[in-house]
């Protein structure tokens, strides 16, 4: 089953303020968790834990910035 696009929108606003600071703080503890790494191999784990994060919510964020497709134009 297809989201609407409005259930998209609420859904990427809740992933952004609640679920992507929960997962920062927890990619944080876990990496904190082993010795420290060089600082390359740190910075490479960051961007990966980076991008990482997205790439399974691709399609709740994939138009939500546009226009609600299914809403009647407006007539100004």
């Amino acid at each position: 089953m297809a989201l609407s696009w409005k259930t998209r929108r609420r859904l990427s606003l809740l992933i952004l303020l609640v679920g992507l600071p929960l997962y920062v703080i927890v990619a944080v503890n876990v990496v904190a968790l082993f010795d420290r790494p060089p600082i390359w191999l740190e910075f490479v784990i960051y961007v990966v834990l980076g991008v990482a994060w997205a790439l399974p919510l691709k399609a709740v964020f994939k138009g939500v910035g546009k226009a609600d497709p299914d809403a009647e134009p407006r007539e100004d």
